[in-house]
């Protein structure tokens, strides 16, 4: 009796996981690939992201999941473009030119047009192109706030003492989606004394504002897998996480194992382990976005290029720096961005997740991330990590070496049952009181 119960346990500790279970062999081997010196920091809209894409589809393929509904595949690719400084920057009013000029941050282009003057933020209003700030430099933020909010296209405020470096020719001027009509703000900055005398002498004068630049068209990848559900009345999830990362910076690989190879492993994980179970009420979409790092724009895109209506998406749960535990949380748990703005921490929480609150509500992480594409949509998404402010962040030393593996597979573990009861429920997340957020 002795000996067979001992054979049984041998057995038992040798035997694989079922496919139902998150493994931290896969978990390892997905984060050895996607953060190897071979993809090269997965770099955003570049190659070796579009590489990254095609090994996460080839996965949700393998998984058994199918393209989503309306794609005949599981990669969609977003068009992009990139603008570099193609000359000195200049100011006008009339035909006088106006010296002193540094930029904050310019998209390239002209903005010609009559000036409004405002000393505060609340002074900003719509209907003039520019805007010139006269008032305190600390409040200065708030007016470009405000001018971004009015939609405003320049505004000009004051110098600080120690101005950036130059806008030489050849320097990036910045990225977005080719199908994004707005290039944004422009923020120039004049000394104190010119600025006072710009203000006086505006009146019913034009300014013009020119930045010239060159333009690159490129494109960033994103793949996205779908578990079809078994009642398409139920809507849909949607777990997803950012593939890309800082690429190569100064001859260094900027691996980006824990930002966001950790969160993307997750969406892997997930897709297989749910894949493998029995099928659920509501179908379910995982996404790997690409060119997070330069502003969202993946999911920006699949956000406006949506694969299903957006009435469909019940949630949407992003993975972002997973690797490490966070000192500041609960042991093994994650925390959830704007945890206080909806119920969908407290439905998965009620069935054994593993989440905190965000205890960095000054970061802002909330709208950092992938989820706030779908949340300024309707959608109650939110996005999960283990350590926000983790030392590797944007470090050379974000490596395999710095990943916390038993953390992270056990955090994913957690995660499947809850997600599982989600997905098989009638009832939806909903945003509590003033907790969606409005487009700014």
């Amino acid at each position: 009796m002795l000996k067979l119960s001992l054979t049984a346990l041998a057995l038992a500790t040798c035997a694989p996981l079922s496919a139902q279970q998150v493994s931290a062999d896969w978990v390892r081997a997905h984060e050895t690939f996607l953060a190897g010196d071979e993809l090269a920091g997965r770099g955003s809209a570049t190659r070796d992201e579009a590489i990254a894409a095609a090994y996460v589809a080839t996965q949700f393929q393998a998984y058994g999941l199918k393209p989503p509904p309306g794609m005949t595949g599981y990669i969609q690719k977003a068009p992009v473009l990139r603008r570099f400084v193609a000359g000195a920057p200049s100011l006008t009013l009339g035909d006088a030119p106006i010296a002193g000029l540094t930029l904050s941050r310019a998209p390239g282009g002209t903005v010609t047009g009559r000036a409004q003057v405002a000393r505060t933020a609340s002074r900003v209003r719509t209907g003039t192109p520019i805007v010139i700030y006269t008032g305190l430099a600390d409040d200065f933020a708030a007016a470009i706030g405000a001018a971004r909010d009015k939609g405003a296209s320049l505004i000009i405020g004051p110098a600080p003492d120690k101005p950036g470096p130059a806008w030489a020719v050849g320097r990036p001027l910045g990225v977005r989606l080719a199908d994004d009509a707005d290039p944004g703000l422009t923020i120039a900055m004049l000394p104190p004394a010119t600025l006072a005398d710009l203000a006086r002498r505006a009146g019913r004068q034009t300014i013009r504002f020119d930045l010239p630049f060159r333009e690159e068209r490129t494109e960033t990848t994103n793949a996205i897998g779908y578990l079809p559900g078994t009642d398409p009345a139920a809507g849909i999830l949607l777990l997803s996480a950012h593939l890309d990362h800082l690429g190569v910076e100064d001859g260094t690989i900027m691996h980006g194992a824990n930002d966001d190879a950790s969160g993307t492993v997750a969406v892997l994980e997930l897709a297989r382990t749910l894949a493998a179970g029995k099928p659920m009420k509501r179908g379910i979409l995982f996404g790997a976005f690409g060119a997070e790092e330069l502003g969202l724009l993946g999911s920006k895109y699949f956000g406006t290029h949506l694969p299903v209506p957006v009435e469909r998406i019940a949630a949407n749960i992003e993975f972002e720096m997973i690797g490490a535990q966070d000192p500041k949380l609960p042991k093994g748990a994650l925390m959830m961005t704007g945890y206080e703005r909806s119920d969908l921490g407290e439905r998965l929480a009620a069935h054994g997740a593993r989440l905190a609150p965000d205890p960095y509500p000054d970061q802002n992480f909330f709208r950092r991330s992938d989820n706030y594409s779908l949340a300024l949509r309707g959608v109650v998404a939110h996005t999960l990590s283990g350590w926000a402010v983790v030392p590797t962040y944007h470090q050379p030393t974000d490596t395999i070496a710095a990943i916390d593996f038993p953390f992270m597979t056990q955090a994913i573990a957690a995660l499947v049952d809850p997600i599982r009861n989600l997905a098989d429920s009638d009832a939806a997340p909903t945003w509590k009181p003033g907790g969606r957020p409005k487009a700014d």
